[in-house]
């Protein structure tokens, strides 16, 4: 019996490629139905306290008013929400977006993940609320997809649509990762993505390549001389 054991071709993955979800084909929105869908989708990607459970009468009527490929999913998660109640939605979003990687709220983790380059995109965030006459002032990170889609929905700014279109991989991924998991969140972040352009090949393929081998990993204690806050409009 030979002892030479056998060379695997290097071509050749241990894992399956994953697929990615369907294409979603753009939902037609006014500018101001695609503010409301933002809005709206900040709020329900919020963690579910009270206050959270408090708004939900009113953020129906603002559903209702919307187009059915986008009031659909946000109306459909609602109602899990209702039904389940508070302390499991709490301990179901904890698990989803707290320990889990590839569930990030934060965008610009999933082009930089724990390294270096992640303290110059934060830095970035802030600067692109400054240019569209913004501070930033909420006790989190300024690449939270909720701030960042509550900036969207109250500037009204191109700016908010270059950073939505420069990190499109990242909602893209979040959205393969919570459908991958069927989880509840897949919905309003669906909602998301039919309000945004199309995506194109080269963003699909490297969407694909984020979902199977993740962000990037070198961890280096990131530390920042910044607080974290939410959009609000400067005076």
């Amino acid at each position: 019996m030979s002892s030479v054991l056998p060379i695997r071709d290097r071509t050749e993955r241990v894992t399956p490629l994953r697929p990615l979800p369907e294409t979603l084909a753009p939902t037609t929105l006014t500018p101001g139905q695609r503010r409301t869908v933002h809005m709206l989708a900040s709020l329900l990607l919020e963690y579910p306290d009270a206050v959270w459970f408090d708004r939900i009468p009113v953020l129906r009527e603002h559903i209702s008013a919307l187009p059915r490929p986008v009031a659909e999913p946000m109306t459909r998660f609602l109602d899990g929400a209702e039904r389940d109640g508070a302390s499991g939605l709490q301990r179901e979003y904890v698990t989803t977006f707290d320990l889990k990687r590839k569930c990030s709220l934060y965008l610009s983790y999933y082009a930089t993940g724990d390294t270096r380059r992640r303290g110059t995109a934060l830095v970035t965030f802030l600067e692109a609320y400054r240019a569209a006459g913004w501070e930033f002032d909420a006790a989190d990170l300024p690449d939270y997809l909720p701030a960042v889609l509550e900036f969207s929905a109250l500037s009204g700014s191109p700016i908010a649509d270059a950073l939505l279109a420069a990190h499109r991989e990242g909602v893209e991924v979040l959205r393969a990762a919570l459908e991958s998991m069927d989880s509840r969140w897949a919905d309003p972040v669906r909602a998301v993505t039919l309000s945004l352009p199309k995506v194109d090949q080269a963003t699909r393929e490297r969407v694909l390549a984020l979902v199977n081998e993740g962000p990037p990993a070198e961890t280096v204690g990131l530390s920042l001389p910044m607080p974290a806050f939410r959009a609000r409009e400067s005076r």
